[in-house]
């Protein structure tokens, strides 16, 4: 089979089948194009052709580019290679995998960054007006504060967020949340990011909705339509601006902070990764060790012979 006609079937196979996110479809056809690249300039017809030592090959020059490329991203196209191959033996389409002997970098293990309660508070404070002090015209800072505390309340990630509908918050306790794959999971909503959310939907949203077509989703932009992942990420950048927060913020801050404020509160790891929806305890640990650290750093500053 042809590399082209390859990719083309594998990139179908996990949008159709195994119904991943377009934009994890789209960074799998971006590491794709790489290795097609790669073997264009090979002048490689067959992916039967393909062998082993060619993929190391392959992965070695890709470490060496200029500029390098991060471990995380090199592990991440070894890892689109390897779906693919894999993919095309189990259908029957290749009869060796080349790739089954291929290992990724060991990528440098980061700790997530989590806000501080305080830091947490002010952006909140700076995304917009609470409930009892919202003035007519604040349709935008409403959707900004319910956004962001229904982000810090649930621990969902921004694209599980915007792609939310009206009708998953049936229960104003409850938010049914859709993630990687499709998987549904149910988490609990807290009192202040209920108190956000009704005042959105009853004071913003029917304004928001009435400047363009009928949408199902939760959150809309300022022209009606239903707000992107980007324009989702712009609003929490604003308000860290707003905020003075000179921590790096991201999409998943709030996320990791949730994880790491109910570690530190007391819950079960368990229960942590019922909540994110993660598959494996084994990702939701790493905020176990976040948890570590800070008691190292009270210990260290109020012990008297800590140091």
């Amino acid at each position: 089979m042809t590399p082209d006609r390859a990719v083309h079937a594998y990139l179908r196979h996990i949008t159709v089948e195994r119904g991943l996110s377009d934009h994890t479809v789209a960074a799998y056809r971006r590491d794709l194009e790489i290795y097609l690249t790669w073997l264009r300039a090979r002048r490689l017809t067959d992916l039967d052709e393909v062998t082993p030592e060619l993929l190391e090959e392959f992965a070695a020059e890709r470490a060496r580019a200029d500029p390098p490329p991060a471990a995380s991203s090199l592990a991440r196209l070894q890892s689109s290679v390897r779906g693919l191959h894999r993919f095309l033996v189990r259908e029957g389409l290749q009869e060796v995998d080349p790739a089954g002997t291929l290992r990724p970098p060991k990528a440098p293990r980061r700790l997530p960054k989590a806000l501080t309660i305080s830091q947490v508070e002010q952006l909140l404070d700076a995304a917009g007006p609470t409930p009892g002090s919202a003035q007519p015209g604040d349709e935008l800072g409403l959707r900004d504060r319910a956004l962001l505390e229904l982000l810090y309340a649930t621990g969902a990630r921004v694209s599980e967020a915007v792609r939310l509908d009206v009708d998953d918050l049936s229960h104003p306790a409850v938010l049914r949340l859709r993630g990687k794959g499709d998987k549904e999971r149910i988490v609990p909503v807290g009192s202040y990011a209920q108190a956000a959310v009704g005042a959105y939907l009853t004071r913003a949203r029917p304004e928001l909705s009435r400047r363009g077509r009928a949408s199902p989703r939760l959150f809309l932009g300022a022209r009606g339509a239903p707000l992107s992942r980007q324009s989702a990420w712009l609003v929490i950048q604003q308000a860290a601006e707003r905020a003075g927060l000179t921590a790096h913020v991201s999409p998943h801050t709030l996320r990791h902070s949730f994880a790491t404020h109910l570690l530190q509160g007391g819950a079960d790891v368990r229960v942590v990764q019922e909540l994110l929806g993660h598959a494996s305890v084994t990702t939701t640990q790493i905020y176990t060790h976040v948890s570590v650290e800070a008691l190292r750093d009270v210990y260290a500053t109020s012990h008297p012979r800590a140091r």
